[in-house]
């Protein structure tokens, strides 16, 4: 008798993915707020020219996740991630012998290469592939690990600048990606098969990108612009604020743990309820945050961070639940990639945007923007469920569920 392929269990599935993507968060995305002032000077250019070829890099990583959410719908996501993990090691190489500005536009190409085909969208759409409707908890959990992605990232990166220097701790990074990265998702995350379409709950809907997805594009690029302006400048926006750099630093690594602990809330307690009311809560946060920190200084800093980081991280379960229980898994990789191309495509002006705001207007200009974006977010997903009740949500071959469905659909998940 012969016995077939063991499958992983989902816990092990769950934490493969959380620990590749924390190395995979580290080492591309989270790299810049570290290692934007040693190249700048090690290649003497200006640091607004560092942030302008990060954010086109990261312009580049939206065009490319539609394409990326369909090949993982055909073939899964297996082999994607182990192919991203190869292509991060080759930027980090190249970005090690960069020296001058086509070096870093080369190096940042191939990294935006990656985080388009490799970054939350593809996991999340690779347990899609595996576990369908059922992957909310299995979404929750990638996110839990990879919460700890600045926290681990800023200062392993410091520590590598510390004994190797940049080029030297752009070595490690890479080495890391194909010593720990490649093995793990190679060995460790099953093949999925490809999702067979489901039949839809209603009639046909009519051709055209759906009202629902407009919204949920528009409110996922506002507050990626956010996620991204503050990952790239928190630290200085602190300081600007009067934070001492020592306090600013040492604030600002409580993010990840803010985001772990607001993912174990939705982990223990919003798991029963739609993922919609998840994402309001979470885009209301940041704009509390913000306001506290423009009215009261210094001494918010910390209830900033805190809020800011809370929100931030059930966003992120959100973005990969939200689809999921509106529109099913059939798709699903296509989906999250047109949802999230806006917001990776609007990412890439981010953190040059917001940095000439703080040093042009000052930090409270900066707050006033983010608090606004966010709350604007917060203002569309409430009008989300008025909208959705006539508009049909059917894209492709995916299902059609209406923000009650959703609600009803997310609580069994």
């Amino acid at each position: 008798m012969t016995l077939g392929p063991v499958r992983p269990r989902r816990s092990v599935v769950v934490s493969t993915l959380g620990v590749t993507q924390t190395l995979a968060w580290g080492s591309t995305y989270y790299l810049p707020a570290v290692f934007a002032d040693p190249i700048s000077q090690g290649l003497h250019l200006p640091r607004e020219w560092f942030f302008g070829v990060f954010s086109a890099s990261l312009l580049l990583s939206g065009l490319l996740g539609p394409l990326a959410g369909r090949m993982i719908d055909r073939h899964g996501g297996r082999d994607v991630l182990v192919a991203t993990n190869v292509a991060f090691a080759i930027g980090l190489v190249v970005l090690a012998f960069a020296s001058g500005p086509a070096g870093l536009i080369v190096a940042w190409i191939i990294l935006g290469i990656g985080m388009g085909f490799g970054l939350y969208e593809a996991a999340f759409a690779t347990v899609a592939g595996l576990y369908g409707r059922d992957a909310r908890n299995a979404i929750t959990g990638i996110t839990l690990f990879a919460g700890f992605a600045s926290t681990v990232g800023w200062p392993t990166s410091a520590i590598f600048i510390d004994v190797f220097g940049w080029r030297g701790a752009c070595f490690a990074w890479a080495a890391l990606h194909l010593l720990i990265g490649v093995p793990m998702n190679r060995l460790l995350v099953p093949r999925a098969s490809p999702h067979v379409p489901e039949v839809a709950a209603a009639a046909p809907a009519p051709s055209g990108v759906p009202w629902t997805m407009i919204v949920l594009a528009g409110v996922f690029g506002a507050c990626w612009c956010v996620s991204t302006a503050m990952a790239a400048h928190l630290p200085r926006l602190l300081q600007a604020m009067g934070v001492s750099a020592t306090a600013a630093v040492a604030a600002a690594s409580l993010v990840g743990p803010a985001q772990v602990a607001a993912r174990l809330v939705e982990f223990g307690v919003l798991r029963r309820v739609s993922p919609m009311i998840s994402a309001r809560l979470a885009t209301g946060l940041h704009p509390i945050g913000a306001a506290l920190l423009a009215f009261f200084g210094p001494i918010a800093a910390l209830p900033f961070v805190l809020l800011h980081g809370a929100g931030n991280g059930m966003l992120t379960i959100a973005r990969g639940t939200l689809p999921l229980a509106l529109f099913g898994p059939a798709g699903y990789g296509l989906r999250t990639g047109l949802l999230s191309a806006p917001a990776r495509i609007l990412q890439g002006g981010a953190p040059l945007l917001f940095g000439i705001v703080l040093d042009g207007a000052g930090p409270r200009a900066a707050l006033l923007l983010s608090g606004a974006l966010t709350g604007a977010s917060f203002v569309a997903l409430l009008s989300l469920s008025a909208v959705s009740r006539q508009d049909p949500v059917t894209i492709g071959a995916g299902g059609a569920d209406t923000d009650k469905a959703a609600t009803s659909k997310g609580s069994r998940s």
